[in-house]
């Protein structure tokens, strides 16, 4: 396993569709007020917005826990959640103190995430219907991973549930929660790689991985079946997008180099989320979907090729 990545949650074969995951929203999933008062969290936000001035603190749902159950007839998944903010991640999960936060949080609580603001993430494989898997080369001016290969991806927004003000536990209902997981991950893909919606499959969850270079983020991993070529995928993402400024360049490989992947030279150019979306994606068996076909590799397998 690469150090910079763990896998939290496998999900079974073949994945979870959004009718077999629940959510509880809770006030007892939040973060815990750090030891002597949140203003070094306050500070740390100071000082970046002096070096990045195009960042923005926005509301994010924050993962506690996760809990699969096996029990017929299908498999259902139990995410405890609470609220956090952008602002709280690079407080907390960037921040220098981040090692001593974690072993403070296993002494204080027994849970060394118990300071974390640990918001969730979401991130995409992306099938296309001639069998590659796509990435995107992130922007030099993102704050995370600049200059990186990541796949598809972002944040659930608990904003997008609300008409105004600041989001409130109870006024996010889990049935919600779970459809603005599922919907944001598709969203995502078509305003940074800007494939029209129709051509894309409903979302399954692969698993959930943790990026350990910022103290153990979590990041939801979902298979999505894409109906285009990928030289159909790459005129869509050459004519712009919403958020065409966040990458630089798409990159496409063969589904079948994608179980040896690591050995590669990529694997180091990969973020850690993305890392982890691979991992979950070779652990499930074949994925098929009425585009496509996303195959596994056989060890034999020659070494990667990619098509930039």
């Amino acid at each position: 396993m690469d150090p910079e990545v763990s896998l939290l949650l496998l999900c079974p074969p073949g994945g979870l569709s959004q009718e077999q995951v629940a959510v509880e929203l809770s006030p007892a999933h939040d973060r815990r007020p750090l030891p002597g008062g949140d203003k070094t969290i306050t500070a740390i936000w100071e000082t970046r917005l002096q070096t990045q001035p195009w960042i923005f603190d926005a509301p994010k749902f924050r993962l506690h826990s996760a809990i699969l159950a096996s029990s017929s007839p299908q498999p259902q998944l139990l995410l405890n959640l609470g609220l956090t903010s952008y602002r709280d991640f690079l407080g907390t999960n960037w921040s220098s103190s981040a090692s001593w936060l974690r072993q403070q949080g296993a002494t204080d609580w027994g849970e060394k995430q118990a300071y974390l603001a640990d918001p969730l993430g979401v991130g995409a494989i992306l099938v296309t219907a001639d069998d590659f898997l796509v990435f995107l080369r992130r922007s030099q001016q993102v704050a995370e991973a600049p200059g990186m290969v990541d796949v598809p991806g972002g944040h659930p927004e608990p904003q997008a549930l609300c008409s105004g003000g600041i989001p409130q536990h109870k006024d996010l209902p889990g049935e919600l929660v779970v459809r603005e997981l599922f919907s944001s991950v598709l969203q995502e893909i078509c305003d940074e790689v800007n494939v029209p919606p129709h051509t894309l499959s409903q979302p399954l969850l692969l698993g959930i991985a943790c990026n350990e270079t910022s103290a153990g983020r979590a990041s939801a991993e979902f298979h999505v079946q894409c109906s285009l070529t990928s030289e159909e995928v790459r005129s869509y993402y050459m004519s712009g997008g919403p958020e065409a400024h966040e990458s630089t360049g798409i990159i496409f490989v063969e589904t079948q180099r994608v179980q040896r992947l690591q050995e590669t030279e990529m694997w180091a150019q990969l973020c850690p989320s993305a890392k982890g979306a691979i991992l979950l994606y070779n652990r499930h068996p074949p994925l098929q979907s009425g585009a496509g076909t996303s195959r596994l590799s056989h060890p034999s397998v020659p070494a990667l090729s990619l098509q930039l």
